[in-house]
C-alpha cells in the first residue's frame, strides 16, 4: 500500500513538473516571438494605397499611391532589411509602355523627401518665389509641376533615412557604403518590378547630390546583375567624381572648380567690378577661362610661380571673387567653401549658404572663419520640408509608422568607401561604361550656379574627361539654373526644370 503511494506521489509530481515546464518553453516561445517581431504600434509593415487625383500642365491626373515597406531577404527567406518607399502610379496606364522612375536624394544619410516634395512629387512645399520658407506652420500644395502625367514614381528611403531600417538582428553597417548601399537599393528595384510586374516597363532613375552617384552606380549594377536596363538617368546637382570636391591639402583641382561659383555668388551679392555686374553668363565664361587657364597654372607651379604672376593671380582672384588680396593670400591663393562662405559678407555681419549661395544667415559674430550653420539649410528648407513629410504621410497616404522619419541624418555614418582606398570614389567610368553597353542610355543633368555642395563647373569637368565617342554625347543634356542645390526651391528655376523636362520621357 505504502509503495502504491508512493508510485501514486512521484507520478503526480512528474505530471505537475511537466505542465509546468510545457508552460515555461510556450513563455519561452512567446518572449522570442515578441523579441523577434517588432511592435505593430512602434513598426508598420502593411502597403497602404489609396486613391488620388491632381491636375498637371491642364491635365487631370487620377493615381494610386502606395505607402510601405519592401522587405529585402536571402535566398533562406530571412528578412536583412525593410525599405520604405512611396509611390504613384497612373490609373488605367498601360504599364508596359508607362515608364516608372526610381528617386532618391544623397548625403548619403538623406531621404527622398527633397525631390518628393519639392520637384517631382504630386505635392509641394510653399515657399516664396526665391525659394525662402513663409512663416510657420509650414504648408504644402498640389504641385502642377509634378513628374507624375509622364512617367510613374517611386521614392525610395535606403536603409537608416525614413522609415527604411536594417531587419531585427541585422547590423545596419552591412548597407551603409557605396557597394553595399547600391546592392541594397538595386535588389529594391528588382524586387519592385517583379513584385508590380514592372520588368517590361521604360525605367528611370533620378536622384539628386549623393543619389546622382547612387544612379550611375546603380544603372551599371542593375545591367551587371540583374541584366534589368535603364533608360534614362536624370542627374539633379551631380557629383560623380569626388576629387572635385575635396579640399585636401595637395589637390589643387576644387580651388580651380569652385572659383565659377564664387564668381556667381559675388555677382548675386553684388561684390563685382561694375563691368561684371552686366551679365552673369558673360561674367561666368570670363571666370572659367581664368579658372582653366591663367589659375590653374599658377596653382599647378605652386612654390615655383614669380612674383609678378603671384601679382597677377591676386588681383584676378580679387576680380572674380570679390575677396580682398590680403585674404587671398593668406590662404595661398587657394580659397575654401566654409571661409567664402563667412569672408564674402564678413563686412555687413552675414553669412552665405553652402546649398545655396543666393540665401544668407547671421551668426554670433563676424569674427569666425567659417559659418555656425548653413542658411540654405538649417534656416530655409529643413523645417518646412520635415513638417510636410511628416503631416503628408499620415494624413494623405494614410500611412501610420511612429518611428522618427529621419529626413537627413547621421546614422549612415561611417559609409564606407572601401572600394576605393587611397583614392577619389570617381563613377564617371560606370557612367561610360553605362552607356557603352546600353547605347540607348539618355542622361539630363541639372546644374544650380550657386551650388558650392556641387559646382557646376566641376560636373562639367566631370562630363568632359568621360571620353565619350561623338554619338555618346549626345546622349547627354546639360541644363542650368540661377537657384543653388535644390534649385527647384527657386519659382523661376521649377519652371525651367518642367520645361526642359518635355522630351526626356519621348
Amino acid at each position: 500500500m505504502l509503495i502504491r503511494l508512493l508510485l501514486i506521489s512521484v507520478l503526480s509530481t512528474t505530471w505537475v513538473f511537466a505542465q509546468d515546464k510545457d508552460k515555461n518553453k510556450d513563455k519561452e516561445v512567446k518572449e522570442t516571438k515578441e523579441a523577434k517581431e517588432p511592435n505593430p504600434k512602434l513598426f508598420d509593415r502593411n502597403i497602404v494605397e489609396t486613391k488620388q487625383q491632381t491636375t498637371i500642365a491642364g491635365k487631370n491626373i487620377k493615381y494610386t499611391t502606395q505607402a510601405g515597406y519592401l522587405t529585402l531577404r536571402d535566398e533562406t527567406g530571412k528578412p536583412r532589411a525593410d525599405i520604405f518607399f512611396m509611390a504613384y502610379l497612373q490609373d488605367g496606364a498601360d504599364m508596359n509602355t508607362r515608364p516608372i522612375t526610381f528617386t532618391f536624394n544623397g548625403g548619403p544619410g538623406s531621404a527622398s523627401v527633397w525631390l518628393h516634395m519639392g520637384c517631382i512629387g504630386p505635392k509641394r512645399v510653399v515657399m516664396n518665389d526665391k525659394g525662402e520658407p513663409l512663416p510657420p506652420p509650414y504648408k504644402y500644395v498640389n504641385n502642377e509641376y509634378s513628374w507624375l502625367d509622364k512617367t510613374d514614381l517611386v521614392f525610395i528611403d535606403p536603409v537608416n533615412t525614413g522609415y527604411s531600417r536594417a531587419a531585427e538582428g541585422e547590423k545596419p553597417a552591412q548597407f551603409l557604403g557605396y557597394v553595399e548601399d547600391i546592392e541594397a537599393v538595386g535588389e529594391f528595384i528588382r524586387l519592385y518590378c517583379s513584385q508590380y510586374k514592372r520588368w517590361a516597363s521604360p525605367k528611370y532613375l533620378a536622384g539628386e547630390s549623393y543619389g546622382t552617384t547612387r544612379a550611375v552606380g546603380l544603372a551599371n549594377f542593375l545591367h551587371n546583375r540583374y541584366n534589368l536596363y535603364v533608360n534614362g538617368l536624370c542627374l539633379i546637382s551631380s557629383i560623380l567624381n569626388f576629387q572635385t570636391a575635396r579640399f585636401d591639402k595637395g589637390n589643387d583641382l576644387p580651388y580651380i572648380l569652385h572659383l565659377p561659383t564664387y564668381t556667381a555668388t559675388a555677382f548675386y551679392h553684388k561684390k563685382l567690378a561694375p563691368e561684371l555686374q552686366q551679365d552673369l553668363s558673360k561674367t561666368l565664361k570670363e571666370a572659367e577661362n581664368f579658372a582653366l587657364n591663367e589659375y590653374a597654372t599658377f596653382l599647378t607651379k605652386g612654390d615655383l610661380a614669380t612674383e609678378a604672376e603671384t601679382k597677377n593671380i591676386a588681383e584676378k582672384l580679387t576680380r572674380y571673387t570679390g575677396l580682398s588680396q590680403t585674404y587671398l593670400k593668406n590662404c595661398y591663393y587657394r580659397i575654401e567653401i566654409g571661409r567664402f562662405t563667412k569672408e564674402l559678407l564678413r563686412n555687413e555681419g552675414k553669412t552665405v549658404g553652402r546649398l545655396d549661395s543666393r540665401l544668407t544667415g547671421v551668426d554670433y559674430d563676424n569674427a569666425g572663419e567659417r559659418f555656425e550653420f548653413d542658411p540654405s539649410l538649417d534656416a530655409t528648407i529643413s523645417g518646412p520640408y520635415a513638417t510636410a513629410i511628416n503631416h503628408y504621410i499620415r494624413q494623405e497616404l494614410k500611412y501610420s509608422n511612429n518611428l522618427p522619419y529621419e529626413v537627413l541624418t547621421s546614422r549612415v555614418q561611417p559609409w564606407n568607401y572601401n572600394n576605393v582606398q587611397n583614392r577619389y570614389l570617381n563613377v564617371g567610368e560606370e557612367l561610360r561604361s553605362a552607356m557603352s553597353k546600353n547605347p540607348a542610355l539618355k542622361v539630363w543633368v541639372c546644374s544650380g550656379y550657386y551650388d558650392f555642395a556641387t559646382p557646376y563647373f566641376a560636373t562639367e569637368y566631370t562630363f568632359n574627361h568621360l571620353m565619350l565617342r561623338p554619338e555618346q554625347k549626345k546622349n547627354i543634356k546639360i541644363t542650368y539654373y540661377e537657384a543653388g542645390h535644390m534649385m527647384y526651391i527657386h519659382k523661376e528655376s521649377l519652371l525651367k526644370m518642367r520645361k526642359d523636362l518635355e522630351g526626356f520621357y519621348e
